[in-house]
């Protein structure tokens, strides 16, 4: 039975590492909402939503580059500016696709803050960034 799970472990390392990292991730953004919108921004104004979100996602992403390249990635890739660029160029996109279901499902359908960031646009946004992130930008071309 340990021997199955180390084998498993040892073939889905990447997915597994990524969620964790997801999950770190995750709560550190989170935390940045959480301290924005109870502290001094309101998330039923669209405009307050969107700061909040914005806030987010540059904690996020600020937090996360280093995980997924050492840890996820394993990149080696001496051009880390570039490559920096390429991931929050691939996050922006997914910011977007978050603003997007954030006004929609808050604003629009007065859905619950936290219940559409978790069970909503999270998901989506985490299956997103997984897949720019391995087939894009750390993405290692066989020679």
């Amino acid at each position: 039975m340990i021997a199955k799970c180390k084998e498993l472990l040892t073939k889905y390392r990447e997915i597994v590492v990524y969620l964790i990292v997801g999950v770190l991730n995750t709560i550190v953004s989170w935390g940045a909402c959480f301290i924005c919108k109870w502290l001094f921004l309101n998330p039923d104004i669209s405009w307050q939503n969107d700061i909040i979100n914005t806030v987010g996602w540059v904690v996020g992403v600020s937090f996360s580059y280093p995980l997924n390249r050492k840890w996820v990635f394993k990149s080696k890739n001496p051009r880390i500016l570039k490559e920096f660029c390429g991931f929050a160029v691939s996050r922006l996109s997914t910011w977007i696709l978050d603003i997007v279901i954030m006004r929609v499902t808050v604003n629009v359908f007065h859905m619950h803050y936290w219940i559409a960031k978790i069970f909503i646009s999270s998901v989506l946004v985490m299956i997103l960034n997984y897949v720019f992130s391995k087939v894009w930008i750390f993405n290692k071309k066989k020679s």
